[in-house]
């Protein structure tokens, strides 16, 4: 069922965590004690008597109250930071030392010369708790802080003057809270900003983001398209024409994604193979149309075919293809002719170089051959001569032909053997080095305009069917696809232009 896919499974699973990140965290809020927390940092810690080493500066620094003068040549300046960084207030009562002292800075190995409460934050009532009688005073490397009250992400920030040790020498708060603790804070807000998260809150944002990432990309990546109106189920196999075989072999596999439950099998095998294969099985059938499609170069048979339905599916166009150690560009009908017909035996009778002509040719089941001689040659070839190509097996033949079996085979071969000329579909021979297409009576072999361009090697491809299958079979619904639904942009890409389009109408209506 739809409902059990993967994407909706993942998407409900994906679902399921959000909400139960949620409920965790809010029994985790409800539930877990919340300890109290006070966090302490140094944000400055930098020496002040360097311009004056080796000499003595005496100031009075009016900051930390009147007093001696004091000698700056190892002075440093602290600026320590002490906040109340947990979810809980902080009152009078949460210290553990004796009163009336709270917590104790010390600094291993300096001195403190003077202390000034430089920024309290927004709450000035806080600035009571630091005087002397309030039980705040120092003592060499200690500093004895009162107890202060701190509401959550309330801090206050303490200015040394230290003599008598090096910059960055241990800094330690001590101190003891009921139900809480004092540390070091690793946190790194703005000064005067707290954390706007606490740790389960970013626990939870961080959790129900991934969800939403998560579902957004499956409904991104996931493919809502439906499949196309008229898919059919079965197997459907199509035989015939090597020259199509790529259109149909690309069209069957889109048609198979976009039509689960499909299996389209494509055997290229000569379009006088396909069309004799496709009349045997609808004859054994006896009844009904076997589910099978025969692809042809060209029209059937006139006669012993009679029950096979056409359906015209584009227009093909092909070349002439001639080995690159002749360097001609073009040929016309009438000289094709007489090279087929043995009267021009070398190119340099036709201004090429003295090389002699070998003729490579497709054999009898071949769609493509039976076109080349409807449309050029104007009859049939002559017989072969040749089995590689190269040499002559019956002296006494006029030209030097040999057949192969495919147009890959074709194309191999012109490459190969020089001075040799053959056929195919117009793009088999686009990126085959060794060759090049031919112009034929001054026109270059296109598939533009192919109805007005007067060019002579051209054919309708024609998709045969025993009987006509009915409409929700499998063959039916691949015909239509391929003719008139999205099979007309695979036909397109492989060269060829789909009957259904308007410029080859003239072409594929005609009789």
């Amino acid at each position: 069922m739809e409902w059990f896919s993967a994407e909706n499974v993942i998407a409900v699973l994906t679902a399921v965590l959000g909400v139960l990140a949620s409920v965790a965290a809010l029994w985790y809020e409800r539930r877990v004690p919340r300890r109290k927390r006070l966090g302490y940092r140094v944000q400055m810690d930098t020496p002040i008597g360097r311009n004056v080493r080796g000499r003595t500066a005496n100031v009075r620094l009016g900051l930390f109250g009147e007093g001696p003068d004091v000698d700056l040549s190892d002075a440093t300046l602290v600026l320590l930071r002490i906040e109340n960084d947990g979810p809980q207030s902080i009152g009078d009562n949460d210290y553990t030392g004796r009163p009336p002292h709270g917590l104790t800075v010390e600094f291993t190995g300096r001195v403190i010369r003077g202390v000034a409460v430089t920024q309290p934050g927004d709450a000035d009532h806080l600035m009571e708790h630091f005087a002397p009688e309030a039980g705040m005073r120092h003592e060499d490397g200690r500093l004895y802080l009162p107890r202060v009250p701190l509401n959550p992400a309330e801090h206050f920030k303490l200015l040394f003057l230290l003599t008598g040790g090096p910059v960055d020498s241990p800094v330690r708060v001590t101190g003891g809270l009921l139900d809480g603790e004092v540390r070091p804070n690793t946190a790194i807000p703005a000064d005067d900003k707290s954390p706007v998260f606490s740790r389960p809150a970013r626990l939870i944002t961080v959790l129900l983001t991934v969800c939403v990432v998560t579902l957004a990309g499956i409904i991104v990546i996931r493919d809502d398209t439906r499949p196309p109106i008229g898919c059919a189920t079965g197997t459907l196999t199509v035989v015939g024409s090597t020259a199509f075989a790529p259109v149909a072999e690309e069209a069957a596999r889109k048609y198979e994604k976009d039509c689960p439950g499909s299996k389209v099998t494509v055997e290229a095998r000569g379009t006088t193979t396909g069309i004799r294969a496709l009349a045997e099985a609808g004859a054994r059938r006896q009844s009904g149309s076997p589910a099978l499609i025969a692809l042809s170069d060209g029209p059937k048979p006139e006669s012993g075919y009679e029950a096979l339905r056409e359906n015209r599916v584009a227009v093909s166009v092909y070349a002439m293809v001639l080995n690159d150690r002749v360097p001609l560009r073009g040929l016309t009908t009438a000289d094709v002719r007489r090279i087929y017909r043995g009267e021009v035996r070398r190119w340099s009778e036709l201004g090429g170089p003295d090389l002699p002509i070998a003729l490579v040719s497709r054999n009898t089941n071949s769609g493509t051959r039976e076109v080349f001689q409807r449309r050029v040659l104007g009859g049939y070839e002559p017989a072969p001569s040749s089995g590689d190509c190269r040499v002559k097996a019956d002296p006494s033949a006029r030209v030097l032909r040999c057949e192969v079996d495919s147009t890959a085979q074709v194309m191999a071969t012109v490459a190969e053997v020089p001075g040799a000329l053959g056929y195919s579909e117009l793009r088999s021979g686009q990126a085959v080095p060794g060759l090049h297409r031919l112009a034929l009576d001054g026109r270059e072999p296109s598939v533009d305009d192919v109805a007005d361009s007067g060019y002579p090697y051209q054919e309708v491809e024609y998709a045969y069917t025993y009987g006509r299958p009915p409409a929700d079979s499998l063959a039916s619904s691949f015909l239509h696809y391929l003719v008139r639904g999205p099979g007309q942009e695979v036909i397109r890409t492989h060269g060829h232009t789909p009957c259904a389009a308007p410029e080859s109408y003239p072409l594929c209506t005609l009789p």
